[in-house]
């Protein structure tokens, strides 16, 4: 990126960036006016391709749903994890869409537990997603889908998808050391756990 302002050329250290495609500086807001209609073609196609790199961000950011753009509600039981492109949707928007295929990129819903499991296992293998590790790991915990129940490899996952900065998995890692199931009990570890994820609102952690 250059160091030059866009318009008037001056060379500058605290020039200020085009907020909406990063790809210019200006003095101030009269050269970025100065330079609009030169800049605007350009201008919108890398604020186009910003906000397509962003939407599509693999594993995605989990913020809002994707379709309505709405914040995500807190509870998981409110919302649904697409297996196929990794993306969280809102009840609201799968009621209301289509229900034989993801209403975000299309495509079909899985028939089978074998096809769930496929999708489940590629989103971790091939994306590293930390929530279809807390996905798959409640598989194993519930003996879902035809896995058996295995304790050892649902905390694996949670593990896993912790150290990949989820707050599902951190809150379920506080339950585990809070009972002590899968490693010995201890109040400090299950408070910790607790305290990395409730500054995500995640649901359960604020009390």
């Amino acid at each position: 990126m250059s160091y030059r302002c866009a318009s008037c050329g001056k060379a500058d250290a605290n020039l200020k960036a085009c907020k909406a495609c990063k790809l210019v500086k200006y003095c101030g807001v009269v050269c970025q006016v100065a330079h609009r209609a030169a800049h605007k073609k350009e201008c919108k196609k890398k604020a186009r391709e910003l906000f397509d790199a962003q939407l599509y961000a693999q594993p995605p950011r989990q913020e809002e749903c994707p379709i309505c753009m709405i914040p995500l509600p807190l509870s998981d039981d409110k919302s649904v994890y697409m297996n196929c492109c990794g993306k969280i949707i809102c009840q609201g928007c799968i009621y209301y869409l289509t229900r034989d295929c993801c209403p975000f990129c299309i495509t079909v819903s899985p028939r089978t537990d074998e096809e769930i499991i496929k999708r489940v296992s590629n989103r971790i293998e091939k994306y590293n997603d930390p929530k279809a590790m807390i996905v798959m790991s409640g598989f194993y915990r519930n003996g879902w889908h035809g896995l058996p129940v295995d304790q050892s490899k649902e905390i694996e996952l949670v593990q896993r998808a912790c150290e990949l900065g989820s707050a599902s998995g951190h809150f379920d890692l506080a339950i585990y050391y809070d009972e002590g199931v899968g490693a010995e009990q201890d109040k400090k570890k299950a408070l910790l756990s607790l305290s990395n994820c409730s500054d995500d609102g995640t649901y359960g952690c604020q009390a």
